[in-house]
Order: structure tokens, then sequence, then C-alpha cells
């Protein structure tokens, strides 16, 4: 493990493997270096990359301070990728996806950036998230959370929920399930049904490919398509037999043939 200093002073916590240029892993909600699918991607793409894992603040290993701000865990990224050499490749997942890309707009230094699937919602094609999310979640005890995220959040059925309570996996989220809160406002207005607005990605001057799986749901499908029209040059890929839970093996070749 390694540690980073923040610019607030937070210490943000990563792990580096592999060789050849530097690839910085930004995760999605309720994942970590240690759980999630970045530590296996981690190891898939060591061969061609030096990858940096890091716990986005409040989780794992890494510090956190009282009141959150987006612009704080933009400055987390920024100081892994001072440390990766100054610049590097970055790939994000879900809300690590926007994370990244609110990121590259607030010019960090990144040479090419791959988005999977962050989760906006740009028409009304499925359950919309209430726009009290965030105080919501803030509201909420860490099992509640994840619970309301899932439901309200995500749109899954409560007794796929209830069954999700029941696995060994339960008490490492609840021990992130604090931070859901952020990845709502890293979301931002993205989330709630109305079409993407394009000025938020003006400043965006790196090369972004935007991809979706085949088999993720049609209201992802339409709002990984609307980002990639609303980010200057960016380009659009599906990877076929995948879903949300992108797997490894799926989505490192992706990362590979782009970050080159």
């Amino acid at each position: 493990m390694n540690m980073v200093t923040s610019k607030d002073g937070t210490t943000i916590a990563y792990d580096r493997r592999g060789n050849g240029p530097a690839l910085v892993l930004v995760d999605g909600a309720l994942c970590s270096r240690a759980q999630g699918p970045m530590p296996e991607l981690a190891e898939t793409l060591a061969d061609r990359f030096t990858v940096y894992n890091y716990d986005r603040r409040g989780r794992g290993d890494s510090g956190d301070t009282g009141e959150y701000e987006v612009e704080r865990e933009i400055e987390d990224l920024a100081a892994v990728i001072e440390a990766a050499g100054g610049s590097a490749y970055v790939y994000g997942s879900s809300s690590g996806a926007a994370l990244a890309l609110r990121a590259a707009a607030a010019g960090l230094a990144i040479e090419k950036l791959v988005a999977f699937e962050p989760p906006y919602v740009v028409d009304d094609s499925r359950k919309q998230i209430p726009r009290t999310w965030v105080a919501d979640l803030q509201a909420r005890e860490p099992g509640d959370a994840i619970k309301y995220f899932f439901t309200q959040g995500i749109g899954l059925p409560r007794i796929v929920v209830t069954m999700m309570k029941l696995m060994p996996a339960w008490k490492q989220l609840k021990a992130v399930a604090p931070t859901l809160p952020y990845d709502a406002q890293v979301l931002g207005n993205n989330c709630f049904g109305e079409p993407m607005d394009a000025t938020q990605w003006a400043p965006v001057q790196q090369p972004v490919l935007v991809v979706n799986g085949a088999k993720s749901p049609g209201w992802m499908k339409t709002s990984t398509r609307a980002l990639a029209t609303a980010v200057p040059g960016a380009g659009h890929t599906e990877v076929p037999g995948q879903n949300h839970m992108i797997k490894a093996a799926a989505i490192a070749p992706v990362i590979a043939e782009f970050c080159r």
C-alpha cells in the first residue's frame, strides 16, 4: 500500500502494480481498491500498464474530511495522477466514470479517458431518481442507505436487496455506505431524466471513449450515447455480452486498445 496527500491534507491510499504507461482506475459506488471489479482489472492490465488502484476518500485506507465537496475528490485524483508521474490514462466505472469526466473538464493531466457507464438518466424510460436523494442518503444509517441506493437509485426490486443483506459482502458494503451521498453528488443533475447538458463537457480536451455493455438496460445505453455526443470528439463503443457488472477480461482489451 502507498499513500499520497491530497490538497486538503486528506491521505489517499493506493496500490501500484505492473509496468508501462500509468493508468489510474476510478471506482464506482460501494467499491474500494480491495472490493469490487478493480483489483482483478488491475491484475489483468498489469502486463501493459503501471496500474494505480486507489481508495476514494472515505473508503478503505483513505482518509476523509467533515463536509464533502466534489472538488476535493477531483483533487484526490489529481494527487494520485501526480504520484503516477504527473499525467496518466484514466479508466472510470459507473460513478467513478462520472468523477473522471468532471476531473477531465477541470483540466487534470489525463492523457485519455475511458468512461464505462456513468449512471446518468437522460429520459423518462425508467423510474426517476428522487431529486432529494443526496439528503435522503445522508439521513440514513448505512444499511438503510444501501437499500435506498439500490431501490431508488439503481431501481432494483426490494426483494433482491433483501436477499443481498444475507450475503457475506453486506458487511463490506455497509463499511463504505457513508460515501453513497458522495457518488450522488458526483452525478450532479445528470440523473433526473432531463436531456444531457453539453455545456458542462465543453472544457474536455482529452480523447474520451464512452463504453456500455450490450446487455445493459435501454436507459443506460441511451445515456451513454448522449454522453458520447455531448463530450467534444468522444468515441463510443458497446461491449458484446456485458452489462453494468462488466468482466475484467471484457473491458481490459477496450482500455488497452484505446490507451496506446
